[in-house]
């Protein structure tokens, strides 16, 4: 299976988008930069709901008032750091995939997702109990803490795949 994404990761790398991106001396810094971005306004927006979930900060504000309004910027920052990502990825695909940090970031970025998934789905079925608590039920800081740690592993090891080289 391994060798079928090497592959696939080889033909990414031979397209012109990542031969220009590798071959450009400045668009790869730029596509950092941008994705550093990006993860600054996910992870800025995650972190207020979180903290509030957690009952540590907006306590007195409704979590359904905070999430509207950081939810949209979370998707403008995600869609930002997808983009940037997928750039940066793509021009240097083959050495990307076999870089156990870069795959356990994915790993934690399936978990913040499956995390995510669960709490609207299931979570927020009893939020008009606990909307405007200042400490919200068990489950919901629960829900806030993953996140919270996911996120913050997941910035680490992003960060730890720009030390590896080939």
């Amino acid at each position: 299976m391994f060798e079928q994404i090497q592959q696939w990761a080889k033909a990414l790398e031979n397209s012109s988008l990542a031969a220009w991106v590798a071959s450009s001396g400045y668009l790869f810094p730029i596509c950092e930069c941008i994705h550093v971005v990006g993860l600054a306004l996910v992870i800025g927006t995650i972190s207020i709901v979180d903290l509030r979930l957690l009952g540590w900060a907006s306590r007195q504000r409704s979590v359904m008032d905070l999430t509207r309004q950081m939810l949209p910027l979370t998707w403008i920052g995600f869609g930002i750091a997808v983009l940037s990502g997928t750039l940066m990825f793509i021009s240097n695909a083959s050495h990307y995939v076999g870089v156990i940090y870069f795959q356990l970031k994915f790993v934690f970025l399936a978990l913040a997702a499956l995390n995510m998934l669960v709490f609207h789905v299931l979570t927020l079925r009893s939020v008009a109990s606990w909307d405007r608590a200042p400490k919200p039920p068990i489950p919901v800081r629960a829900a806030g803490a993953f996140s919270l740690g996911c996120w913050i592993i997941i910035v680490f090891l992003g960060r730890w795949v720009g030390f590896v080289v080939d």
